[in-house]
């Protein structure tokens, strides 16, 4: 397994497992399983409405001597519904209790969008608060607090453009530690992985493999399919493995941490395996002419009309 490291040293796993849309009574075991296999790092958050499940298997593995609390790495997420600074804490403390856990190993405010507090997903624009009301550098300082009390060992932030993250260092004199955004074969944001680079950002990506599971509302008509791309299949002849693995050693051997979601145990197995598969200089220049800056998941969920988020200010693109 490859690492990705910190400044106190501490290092996340590059490949974990992803859990968005693992339904309850599932996922228990899911997590069970994949800690059995070999699996060390989660991707959770509280909008998954499953930490309560995932907890108990983590719980139950400590317990029996399956792992380590100390040789797992646990990440969850704030909810745009709780961007005000006396609503971060009560949020974490929420996903903790969920979690059984004393702290997370990396907390990251969700999106750059700022929801009224109750409110999931907004159905008019009054459930929404602007960001020039709202501004993410108040919601950032909490976070920040977070992580002076311990909650949280690592803190950062997803969905968010290279300007976003600058403007709030700039703001609260803290960096992000680490990004979490779509990174995919069709869609691998080369500009913005060089800044978390330069800046000595973490990177994740989610949507690995293009989630074809994701709500059928959230899935465009006529969009690529990277199972059918021709070169992601030569490759994986060439290497004997599955287009899936090749796409997510692609992502490792890039230096980006990657997060794919399985319930599937033989393929948490191979996903697992796809971390050590080493693509040579060729593989991976075959692998990097396949951008087509296609987004699968476009945000346009939260351009919600009367509000004023759009998909240009989401982005910044």
């Amino acid at each position: 397994m490859k690492y990705l490291s910190f400044s106190n040293g501490d290092l996340m796993p590059a490949l974990g497992l992803g859990t968005w849309k693992s339904a309850k009574g599932e996922i228990y075991q899911i997590i069970r399983t994949a800690i059995e296999i070999g699996y060390r790092h989660f991707d959770c958050a509280f909008i998954y409405g499953n930490e309560e499940e995932i907890g108990s298997a983590i719980a139950d593995a400590i317990k029996t001597h399956e792992v380590k609390r100390e040789d797992l790495w646990i990440t969850s997420k704030l909810w745009n519904n709780r961007h005000r600074r006396e609503d971060v804490l009560p949020a974490i403390e929420a996903s903790l209790k969920n979690l059984q856990l004393d702290y997370l190993d990396l907390y990251l405010i969700h999106w750059p969008v700022a929801l009224v507090y109750g409110v999931n997903y907004p159905q008019k624009a009054e459930e929404m608060i602007s960001l020039n009301d709202l501004p993410l550098s108040e919601t950032w300082q909490a976070v920040i607090d977070l992580k002076e009390k311990g909650l949280a060992r690592h803190i950062g932030v997803s969905n968010f453009s290279s300007r976003r993250i600058s403007q709030l260092s700039h703001e609260t004199g803290v960096l992000p530690e680490a990004l979490q955004v779509e990174l995919q074969p069709f869609h691998q944001q080369k500009a913005l992985v060089d800044f978390t680079k330069q800046n000595n950002i973490a990177i994740t990506g989610f949507c690995p493999l293009g989630s074809a599971d994701r709500p059928s509302s959230r899935i465009s008509p006529n969009e690529p399919k990277l199972f059918e791309n021709e070169t992601i299949l030569s490759i994986a002849q060439e290497k004997a493995c599955s287009p899936a693995q090749v796409m997510l050693a692609w992502a490792v051997n890039r230096g980006t941490s990657v997060i794919p979601k399985s319930v599937n145990p033989t393929r948490l197995k191979e996903n697992l395996e796809a971390a050590d598969i080493v693509l040579d200089a060729g593989q991976m220049e075959r692998m990097n002419a396949l951008d087509q800056h296609y987004r699968y998941i476009k945000g346009d969920f939260w351009c919600v009309e009367g509000s004023d988020y759009t998909l240009e200010n989401l982005w910044d693109e």
